[in-house]
């Protein structure tokens, strides 16, 4: 096991790279499956949540290699169509292999999903979409065993968007026969690349990008060639970095066209920021104003940034909410953050947040991967030393974190621990 080590009280100062978006590759590593052939993908981070699907398309059969940011992916014409639990089970992403799989050959058998501890995420508009499209499915000791002679366009209505299943039934859609609409469709960027990588492959989808997607079937896909989009969240994170410290951080590869709910509320902390194509500059001068946040579904605030304002709020001129509409028990970094010194309750899904004059380092647990950024972060403003444990999880969403961090200046490190 290891911890992460933080002595805190360094400004972030220099230049980063952000690396590519593991909510973007995870799906186009699922979607390869639809076509044999070799598909290559490029800017990919090196994470563990990635190389756990290099190891799922591994055990199916699929070879794949990954190097240099670079994956290949060679689809054989036929491969094993179970996705075992010992591995599901740790991904919730793992999922994604469902609808492709059904689609192109008629059959599957996947573990229902683990991942992040927090949170009722259920797979019903995944499996009733899948039931719409012309599959039966049943539910065999806690694997989902779907099957099909082929998949048939429908008519597909979210209650409320869901990025997994969005995703998933696209990817089924876009081989079953006849049109495939899908209303209250997430526009998540990570989903527009992935409908952008089935239409390189060959696929017919209108409508990426907005809440109806209208999918025309084809016979068959081919490999194609892209390059991941930046991840936005990691962006986000290193944004609230530099304001916490009083820094002044360039972020490289970045689109900030994918960052406007975030952006808007960095603008109200009255921190100087530069934007432009590809790079965001920011200049703190550590005074931090309360600013209350609300996530939403994209284009709104994200979710996957909700821990990390939370963290930022703790020492705010004042006191702030943040309410999270998507996950309404995704709290359990306020505990930890509190054991820094901070001051939060948490009344339903809203954190209030009494903004306090300095944290103190202490030793703390992640329980996922957000919330262990929000510690990252209030460890590097936090007097003292502090002790951030169970940190496989920030290794499944922040390429080397540590190192980006050093990299600004951050006194960070990385030790061994018999401590869980």
């Amino acid at each position: 096991m290891e911890k992460l080590v933080i002595e805190g009280g360094k400004k972030l100062k220099g230049e980063i790279t952000i690396s590519g978006a593991k909510n973007a590759v995870l799906p186009i590593m699922a979607a390869a499956l639809l076509a044999p052939g070799k598909h290559i993908i490029e800017n990919v981070p090196n994470l563990r949540d990635v190389r756990t699907m290099v190891r799922l398309l591994q055990t199916m059969g699929v070879k794949v290699e990954f190097g240099d940011h670079v994956l290949e992916i060679d689809v054989p014409q036929e491969h094993s169509l179970e996705a075992p639990y010992e591995l599901v089970k740790t991904m919730r992403a793992s999922f994604y292999v469902l609808g492709p799989l059904v689609a192109r050959h008629g059959y599957a058998r996947v573990s229902l999903p683990g991942g992040c501890a927090w949170g009722p995420r259920p797979v019903n508009f995944h499996l009733e979409g899948l039931r719409k499209l012309g599959a039966e499915y049943d539910i065999d000791q806690g694997y989902v065993v779907a099957h099909t002679r082929r998949l048939k366009g429908a008519y597909l209505a979210f209650d409320v968007p869901s990025v997994g299943a969005t995703g998933n039934l696209m990817m089924a859609a876009v081989l079953a026969e006849g049109q495939t609409v899908i209303e209250n469709a997430a526009m998540e960027p990570e989903i527009q690349q992935l409908g952008h990588y089935l239409n390189a492959m060959g696929a017919h989808i209108e409508g990426i990008g907005t809440k109806t997607l209208t999918i025309r079937g084809v016979s068959m896909l081919k490999p194609a060639r892209i390059a991941v989009i930046p991840d936005r969240i990691e962006a986000g994170t290193f944004l609230a970095a530099a304001v916490m410290t009083g820094g002044v951080v360039c972020l490289r590869n970045v689109r900030p066209d994918h960052m406007v709910a975030v952006i808007s509320k960095m603008e109200e902390l009255d921190v100087k920021m530069d934007i432009s194509e590809g790079c965001i500059r920011l200049k703190a001068d550590g005074r931090i104003r309360p600013v209350n946040v609300i996530t939403d579904v994209y284009p709104g605030f994200p979710t996957d940034m909700q821990a990390q304002w939370t963290a930022l709020m703790t020492t705010a001129d004042g006191t702030s909410t943040v309410t999270d509409t998507i996950y309404l028990d995704r709290f359990s970094h306020v505990p930890e953050l509190n054991r820094l010194g901070a001051n939060i309750e948490v009344d339903g899904n809203t954190a209030i947040i009494r903004g306090v004059k300095k944290l103190k380092g202490a030793k703390v647990m992640s329980t996922d991967l957000r919330a262990s950024a929000s510690l990252i972060l209030a460890g590097l403003i936090a007097e003292g030393r502090t002790e951030v444990l169970r940190i496989y999880h920030i290794d499944r969403g922040y390429e080397r974190i540590e190192v980006k961090l050093q990299q600004l200046g951050a006194r960070i490190w990385r030790e061994k621990t018999e401590e869980y």
